[in-house]
């Protein structure tokens, strides 16, 4: 992989920057010791590169859903979508575990994060990716007018340390109080974790568990999948990693799929095609439409 090449390039100039350092005896011990360590880090990064650890059809991955353009009724198809997933997992026996939620209230989904797991859960989910649009009569709507709201998604590959490591300078490290509805504190210790990604600006919070170190796990898993995606797309294109985090992934920048709910109509734009069995797609059943896109004709 390009990126672990590349790893391996930055330590192995490290290394010799620190053997230079040698040669001035009141630093001399330092430098053997962080040699020490960079030629540990650089071994390690070559076993993943050797053993081919990165297959992302064997992976897990952490998909992330975010209410956009619409108000409340973007909150509403954010659930409808976390939902849609979970229900596609279950039909495929894989396993699905929440890392991070923020609700706007009334189902209401702001944001979710989630883990799933399962034998080709990163082939199937990746193509997911992208922005998603819904046309529908709110209940709110007394004159029946159809709103149209978005929601984004991304699917990454969960990505462990041992394959792609941060650096801890890089990263900031807050715990404080998890809240429940009303901002009401729900613990008596500080188990919430939030992480900055400090050169981007990116940022993780987790407060899903009991636990500060679970949540702190959780939330690590999250950033990394997310800073190690954004450098393996902006060497792709040519552009700084820090950039590609601010802005985002470009292929979300694009509508891929419409949901209209008055015409019964699924319509995956990227294949230019469309099913008419809405509900049943909205609960679940995305066979059809993957099988659509991963075997075009």
């Amino acid at each position: 992989m390009d990126y672990l090449k590349t790893q391996i390039a930055q330590i192995e100039k490290k290394i010799e920057e620190a053997k230079k350092m040698m040669a001035d005896p009141t630093i001399e011990g330092l430098a053997k010791e962080e040699i020490l360590q960079l030629e540990s880090e650089k071994k390690s990064l070559e076993s993943s590169l050797n053993t081919n650890d990165l297959t992302p059809e064997s992976k897990a991955v952490i998909v992330e859903i975010r209410a956009a353009a619409g108000g409340n009724e973007a909150g509403l198809f954010a659930s409808d979508l976390y939902r849609m997933y979970t229900r596609f997992a279950e039909n495929n026996k894989w396993k699905v575990g929440q890392l991070s939620i923020n609700e706007g209230g009334l189902g209401n989904l702001k944001e979710v994060v989630f883990r799933v797991s399962g034998p080709n859960a990163y082939e199937k989910l990746k193509l997911e990716s992208g922005v998603h649009r819904v046309q529908r009569v709110p209940a709110t709507e007394s004159s029946g007018r159809i709103h149209t709201s978005t929601a984004t998604v991304a699917v990454l590959p969960e990505i462990t340390e041992k394959e792609f490591h941060l650096d801890p300078k890089d990263l900031k490290i807050e715990t404080y109080h998890a809240s429940g509805h009303g901002g009401q504190n729900v613990q008596k210790v500080e188990t919430a974790v939030r992480i900055t990604h400090l050169p981007s600006g990116a940022t993780v919070t987790c407060q899903s568990e009991r636990s500060q170190l679970q949540n702190k796990e959780r939330a690590l898993a999250i950033i990394r999948s997310r800073i190690y995606e954004a450098e393996k797309q902006a060497q792709k294109e040519g552009v700084d990693t820090n950039r590609k985090l601010q802005v985002g992934s470009g292929d979300r920048s694009e509508k891929i799929r419409t949901y209209n709910f008055p015409q019964n109509r699924v319509t995956d734009h990227r294949v230019n095609k469309s099913w008419h069995d809405l509900e049943t797609i909205i609960d679940g059943g995305l066979d059809k439409i993957v099988s659509a896109l991963t075997n075009p004709k």
